[in-house]
């Protein structure tokens, strides 16, 4: 074994301690609450998408984000197609999006019949490189009747979706400034995101519309689940009326007006979620002090740096993060090697998104900066319930 996988393995034993069984990535936990309220569902019988759970935890995801409207939905992946839709994206528009991002946010655009087009990742941040994306823009939009478009495509862009990673946030204001000069709104991924902040103000709240995603590797979890965020009332009411088949209110009578989709959050899964919600804050605390640890034990590294959190920021620290400040897939494998066989869950971040068969004829910038950190970030276990029992 080599001295840096020697001590690769020391400093995930000094934080986690020597595992008895694999410790899991990221798993959820579930408070008594959880149990009580999941059954008060089943002895209603409102199991399905009607029942106070629903609203409940709508109520519950707007008090604590700000976002003025919640629209509960069945995972992040549909939330992500609802906000595109209503925000007018028509198929074979281009939505720019980091090509270092779960394919949730491609597949999101593609179900749109949209055109993923990917741009370079920023190493501080990981997410949206706001220098390249605001000289990308300059050189590649020319304005036309149809609105901003690609001169060398001639397709209209139709959105913007800033992915904020790991839950670490992207620089919001800047990022803003740069689509208004473009006439381009902007549609938050922080499906990562529940708990973060940039300059103290939730993600996924700065956009015309923004996306959480509850799946069972998140920080809450409702089974699966996601949200639609957003301030607007009129963009509010048609994602609701779009996520529950495009029915018009009437006692009896079933009248749908257009297309739509069933993607309505089950009562079920948002009984869980309320309780899941009650709990948030103290998740949040503990995830943050096992990501204080993880700093600590990697403070010295030559061959390894920790993500922090960036400026002006407060990260959930959804998944703690390594970088290798060489980056160099054959080193990332060996530590995910041994660390996986001592017992400690640890993965690599996605390959980009270009490289996956469906999405590899897409427009896209140079991605020098993605091909790094896709070569060099290594995920270690993240489960709140890694840092025991605190207070707030």
């Amino acid at each position: 074994m080599s001295t840096a996988t020697d001590h690769f393995l020391i400093a995930l034993e000094k934080v986690l301690g020597k595992p008895d069984s694999p410790i899991p990535l990221h798993e959820p936990e579930f408070p008594q609450s959880a149990w009580e309220k999941v059954q008060d569902c089943l002895d209603s019988t409102f199991v399905s998408s009607v029942g106070k759970y629903v609203d409940q935890f709508e109520n519950q995801l707007a008090e604590y984000t700000g976002a003025k409207h919640v629209i509960a939905v069945v995972n992040g992946t549909a939330a992500l197609q609802v906000a595109l839709t209503v925000t007018g994206v028509q198929p074979e528009d281009e939505i720019l999006m980091p090509a270092l991002s779960f394919v949730a946010t491609a597949n999101a655009a593609s179900h749109c019949g949209a055109i993923p087009h990917f741009l370079d990742s920023d190493s501080r941040t990981l997410g949206l490189n706001l220098d390249v994306l605001e000289g990308y823009l300059n050189t590649i939009v020319e304005v036309t009747s149809r609105g901003t478009c690609n001169r060398y495509t001639q397709r209209r862009i139709g959105a913007i979706i800033p992915m904020h990673t790991y839950g670490h946030p992207v620089a919001m204001d800047r990022l803003l400034d740069i689509a208004d000069h473009y006439n381009l709104p902007v549609i938050e991924d922080a499906a990562e995101a529940l708990g973060s902040t940039y300059k103290e103000k939730h993600l996924g709240t700065f956009g015309l519309l923004g996306i959480l995603s509850f799946n069972g590797n998140k920080t809450i979890t409702t089974g699966g689940g996601g949200a639609v965020l957003t301030n607007n009332p009129s963009l509010a009411e048609l994602a609701k009326h779009l996520t529950t088949t495009a029915k018009l209110p009437h006692r009896w009578q079933f009248f749908h007006d257009r297309v739509a989709w069933n993607y309505r959050l089950p009562n079920l899964n948002a009984a869980l979620g309320c309780a899941q919600m009650e709990q948030l804050p103290e998740l949040l605390c503990r995830k943050r002090l096992l990501a204080q640890r993880y700093q600590e034990v990697f403070r010295d590294f030559r061959e390894i740096d920790f993500v922090v959190e960036p400026d002006n920021s407060r990260s959930n620290y959804w998944l703690n993060t390594l970088k290798l400040k060489e980056a160099d897939p054959v080193s990332r494998d060996r530590l995910l090697t041994v660390a996986n066989d001592a017992g400690y869950q640890c993965r690599p971040t996605w390959t980009l998104l270009h490289k996956l068969p469906m999405y590899t004829n897409c427009p896209r910038s140079p991605l020098p900066v993605a091909e790094q950190l896709e070569a060099s970030l290594i995920n270690v276990p993240s489960s709140a319930k890694l840092a025991g029992a605190t207070t707030q």
